[in-house]
C-alpha cells in the first residue's frame, strides 16, 4: 500500500496552503473594496464591504429557502419501492476473476465474442 500514487490533495499541508491562499485572496478583495472606485446606481452600494455582505446574506437566504422547499419536494424513503432487509444467509459471493482473465488472454483474431 506504500507504493500508491500520491495526489496533490492527499497531503494535509497542501490543503492548508490552498485554504491560506483563499483567505489571502478574500482579504485582498475586501481591502481593494476600499480603494477601487465603482460606478454605483444606488446609494447603499457605497457602503464599505457592501458586496461581501450582500453575497453572504444571499447565500444564507438561498440555504433557508432550499431547506423550506425540502419539506414539500422530498420523497419518502420507500418512494422507489419497499426496502427489503438483507439476510446474510442469502448472500452468495461468486468469484468470476478467473473467467475474465481467460477471456482477456483469448487473442484470436476471429473472436467476436465481446461483452457490449
Amino acid at each position: 500500500m506504500d507504493n500508491e500514487k500520491q495526489y496533490l490533495f492527499d497531503n494535509p499541508k497542501n490543503i492548508q496552503r490552498v485554504l491560506y491562499l483563499l483567505y489571502i485572496c478574500c482579504g485582498l478583495l475586501v481591502a481593494l473594496d476600499f480603494v477601487i472606485h465603482r460606478h454605483v446606481y444606488h446609494s447603499w452600494e457605497n457602503l464599505p464591504i457592501f458586496y461581501p455582505i450582500y453575497g453572504f446574506v444571499g447565500c444564507v437566504i438561498l440555504v433557508l429557502i432550499a431547506s423550506w422547499m425540502r419539506t414539500f419536494l422530498m420523497r419518502p424513503e420507500d418512494y422507489y419501492g419497499p426496502v427489503e432487509e438483507l439476510d446474510n444467509s442469502k448472500i452468495k459471493i461468486v468469484d468470476v476473476s478467473d473467467g475474465h482473465a481467460k477471456e482477456a488472454n483469448n487473442n484470436n483474431k476471429g473472436d467476436r465474442n465481446v461483452d457490449a
